[in-house]
């Protein structure tokens, strides 16, 4: 890995936008970080340069079990390789998951040979985004600035299309994926001193514990957690779990990159909107600087390249002419008859259609599984962080080999994060 030594860190997105928070929260706390699209070579490592983080992103969030463990496979060698002291399996903020597609407990079974440590680190919330775990039971507010709810009675993700979320408690969540075992430890603990919180961890892995789960209160116990799993994880390669607060705590010690603003766009922008949220929807209808496109979303779930053809050629008509277009497929409320992972496919196929037809400068993606699928149907094999556009909400720069989509600034959002006018901030920047 160069002269500086091997990474810290290792860290595996299970979507793309959850791999790009975590990109940016590396970046942010001075790690040299850059997330490769897929497990990188030896050949694209040496091309990459010194690097503190090696990050890859994945789609396992929507994958069943099978699927799973192929894709993470690659992953625990990759690891084992780089002699990184922790590998990250960064899941969303939200935990949202099940047995049968984006399993936890299947991803725990996949990477946890890759480490020498007998116990899996279990980060519980993030507090920037407005993630708390509590006692081992999860909050999340209900949009940026919103109410902050138990998560089984949040407005969106109780009702997830894919992997709604029916139990707050991340013990019992987790131990119905195959996950079992998790033991707690309670944020009242991190009052104490740092010795008394590495003593029960010694304690429960004494015990016999193969999982903590850390609570998450505040911003601060993000320190303690840090100071607890960098000395756990001197002892040996150590797994750890949960979203990009897992990155914020390791990071605790490094100095911190300066905010970088961002500037308005050059050129039209092209911002494709798969995510069903009710965020997302405020998002939208707040993004007066765009041409909206509304898309057949039974039409486009069936591929058909016809209907792709002629859909992409009415947008790149739009761009060329100078217009910035947001194609939105999502009115308000999913649709049962739609499958949600062939609309992300779909998605995807179209965004590489319009980018072949006519390149952008600056494009952006809103929702989790239809940012995975759309960056893995263009031709690229990295992204490196440019700046946050919102909290959650990074804007990216692509790598390729090919010209038309190298250096293409990118923005990939989950669904339920940024804030109102994140689409207006990709076309007029931050300045």
């Amino acid at each position: 890995m160069g002269a500086a030594g091997p990474p810290s860190i290792v860290f595996y997105g299970d979507d793309f936008t959850g791999a790009t928070d975590a990109l940016g929260t590396a970046a942010r706390a001075g790690l040299r970080t850059l997330l490769f699209l897929a497990v990188p070579d030896d050949a694209q490592l040496q091309r990459a340069g010194a690097l503190d983080c090696i990050g890859i992103a994945g789609a396992a969030r929507s994958m069943p079990p099978d699927t799973m463990r192929a894709e993470l496979a690659p992953v625990a060698a990759l690891f084992r390789r780089t002699g990184a002291r922790v590998l990250h399996y960064k899941c969303c903020s939200t935990f949202d998951s099940a047995p049968e597609v984006g399993s936890i407990g299947v991803a725990v079974e996949a990477l946890r040979p890759a480490v020498a440590q007998p116990w899996v680190a279990v980060i519980g919330g993030q507090p920037e985004l407005q993630r708390y775990c509590l006692f081992g039971n999860l909050f999340a507010a209900a949009g940026y600035g919103g109410a902050v709810c138990r998560i089984d009675r949040h407005p969106t993700m109780s009702r997830h299309p894919v992997t709604p979320m029916h139990e707050a408690d991340l013990r019992r969540h987790l131990a119905l994926q195959g996950f079992e075992g998790v033991q707690s430890l309670p944020y009242l603990a991190y009052a104490r001193a740092a010795a008394a919180v590495q003593a029960d961890i010694e304690t429960l892995v004494g015990q016999g514990t193969g999982a903590i789960l850390f609570d998450v209160a505040q911003q601060s116990d993000l320190a303690v957690i840090g100071a607890a799993l960098q000395a756990r994880a001197q002892a040996g390669p150590l797994l750890a779990v949960g979203p990009s607060s897992v990155l914020q705590a390791l990071a605790q010690q490094r100095a911190p990159a300066a905010p970088v603003p961002v500037a308005a766009a050059e050129g039209p922008v092209l911002v494709l909107a798969g995510s069903l949220s009710p965020v997302t929807a405020r998002q939208v209808a707040a993004a007066r600087s765009y041409e909206l496109v509304p898309l057949d979303a039974r039409a486009l779930a069936d591929a058909a390249p016809s209907h792709l053809d002629a859909v992409a050629s009415q947008l790149s008509a739009r761009l060329a002419a100078g217009r910035n277009v947001l194609a939105c497929t999502a009115p308000g409320a999913a649709d049962p008859e739609v499958p949600a992972l062939a609309l992300a496919k779909a998605g995807g196929l179209l965004l590489a259609r319009v980018l072949a037809a006519t390149p952008l400068k600056r494009v952006g993606v809103a929702g989790g599984d239809t940012s995975s699928h759309a960056v893995q149907a263009l031709d690229a094999w990295g992204l490196s962080y440019l700046a946050a556009l919102s909290p959650g909400a990074a804007l990216c720069r692509l790598h390729s080999d090919a010209p038309s989509l190298d250096g293409c600034e990118i923005l990939l959002k989950g669904g339920q994060m940024g804030g109102e006018d994140v689409l207006e901030r990709l076309v007029h920047g931050t300045r």
